[in-house]
């Protein structure tokens, strides 16, 4: 991997694509600290905790919880792709525009982004209403000026979720592809100082008193050893499922074309374990979260009495509901990506017209047939993996943590140590500071593992994808030595 990134950057229109990937990605990350007018979102994040917009906030690189210019992230883009491609499906006529006009499909897209985002941030602006996060201008002004205040916010929004989208259109046409991924992967690496920063300060804070009660200290380092190295071992573990394949193996008839012999060699035909990538998953998680983000938006939460309240309770992150549904679409999304990306028929008549045969199989429709057969197998374990890494963290992690931490709050230190600090007046060291830190910061780091499983797959299928794309333009430019 990093021998394919040395090579493309050696090369220098590769080298070119790469750094103007950058570019834009540090513009858009100057966008995700514009603050936007009549907007003061001081302790706005606060109100996600326990929400399904804690994991819209993690997607946007923390810029939904400050109310900054990008707010809305890649949600109305992705959500408005969404709805094209199950259209596609539902009207054949959509469905040869996107085969034979990939423009129109696009300001289709565009069209239908726009409309997502200005429902999107008219929502959002309500949110902010109610949660006190204008400024006293908004707030107080009279009737007759509360509208302009409102299309001012509202016009705000929309136009940065409209610069994200031509921000990764940009990437696909002069960067190195990918461009909303890319974007999204931007938005997630961002947030990863911050839950080291909380890990590190979760550490300290049981050193941080020259009496040292050492049951603490000792709990709390190997917590974070702990932590570090199931992420570690998650990220080894996906990054060897995404690479898995089954092969289908081909052989093809010699034939005489002149005086040259074609044919007479056996090769495969590769299926991905993971064929989707991470796509499943980014559209599950945006469906299962529709209701409960429109919800929150409106200013209902599962304190709020009621049918409405009910709702949010009843499809809440951390619920019964939502991992459920989540890991039901993910399994259901993939079978549906893969529907539209991989034909069978269409790669056995290729195989047919090639003079290649699968042994044992007849052409034609038997080896379509045959391909289809191994394909659901393959889908449906790589759904279930995708449907195990995304779900598991957000059913165990949680818990899990919240008994770490309450072992480590509740755990009676060294009775010298205890009896040296009660003795010295510092018992309130223990319970009026040691105990809420551990608490703040261990609750944090339950925020940012709660959907770690979603953020690692975009992150390794990110990385794994812009590689084979380097891959792929260096093979095309014939570079010497890199096989």
């Amino acid at each position: 991997m990093l021998q394919t990134l040395k090579n493309a950057w050696k090369t220098k229109e590769i080298r070119g694509k790469i750094l103007f990937t950058l570019f834009i990605l540090l513009i858009y990350r100057i966008g995700t600290v514009i603050p936007v007018p009549f907007v003061e979102a001081n302790n706005f994040a606060g109100s996600f905790s326990g929400t399904i917009l804690d994991q819209m906030n993690i997607l946007s690189g923390g810029s939904l919880g400050t109310a900054t210019l990008f707010a809305l992230g890649v949600s109305p883009y992705i959500n408005a792709s969404i709805i094209i491609q199950l259209l596609t499906v539902v009207f054949p006529k959509l469905g040869e525009i996107g085969k034979n006009d990939k423009e129109k499909m696009n300001l289709i897209t565009r069209i239908t982004t726009v409309a997502l985002a200005i429902v999107t941030a008219i929502g959002y602006y309500f949110l902010l209403k109610n949660n006190g996060a204008l400024t006293n201008a908004a707030t107080s002004a009279d009737s007759s000026m509360a509208w302009f205040y409102g299309i001012v916010i509202v016009a705000c929004y929309c136009a940065g979720a409209s610069i994200i989208m031509w921000l990764g259109e940009r990437i696909n046409e002069k960067g190195i592809g990918n461009g909303i991924s890319m974007i999204l992967f931007a938005n997630i690496i961002s947030v990863i100082p911050s839950f080291f920063y909380n890990l590190i300060s979760l550490v300290a804070s049981t050193y941080s008193y020259e009496k040292n009660v050492w049951l603490y200290a000792i709990l709390s380092t190997l917590f974070a050893i702990v932590l570090i190295a199931v992420i570690v071992a998650m990220f080894m573990f996906v990054i060897w499922v995404t690479g898995s394949e089954r092969r289908i193996s081909i052989q093809y008839a010699k034939r005489v074309v002149g005086r040259k012999m074609y044919g007479g060699q056996s090769q495969n035909l590769p299926i991905k374990l993971n064929m989707t990538g991470v796509m499943p998953v980014i559209f599950a998680s945006s469906i299962v979260s529709l209701v409960p983000t429109i919800l929150a938006l409106c200013g209902v939460t599962e304190e709020t009495e009621g049918f409405w309240g009910g709702c949010a309770r009843f499809l809440a992150a951390d619920g019964v509901i939502y991992p459920i549904l989540l890991f039901v679409l993910i399994i259901a999304f993939a079978y549906f990506y893969t529907q539209i990306s991989f034909d069978p028929v269409e790669v056995a008549n290729n195989i047919k017209r090639q003079g290649g045969t699968i042994p044992g199989i007849r052409q034609g429709r038997p080896t379509a047939l045959y391909i289809k057969k191994i394909l659901g197998k393959v889908t449906l374990v790589g759904a279930l993996f995708l449907g195990i890494v995304a779900v598991l963290p957000v059913v165990a992690g949680p818990h899990i943590l919240q008994h770490i931490i309450a072992w480590i709050v509740n755990g009676s230190p060294d009775a010298l140590a205890a009896e040296e600090l009660t003795a010295q007046g510092m018992g309130w060291y223990v319970t009026g500071y040691l105990e809420p830190m551990l608490e703040q910061r261990v609750s944090s780091l339950t925020s940012s593992f709660t959907f770690g499983g979603t953020t690692l797959l975009i992150i390794v299928g990110v990385v794994l994808e812009t590689f084979r794309e380097l891959e792929a333009q260096l093979t095309m430019r014939n570079y010497k030595g890199f096989l």
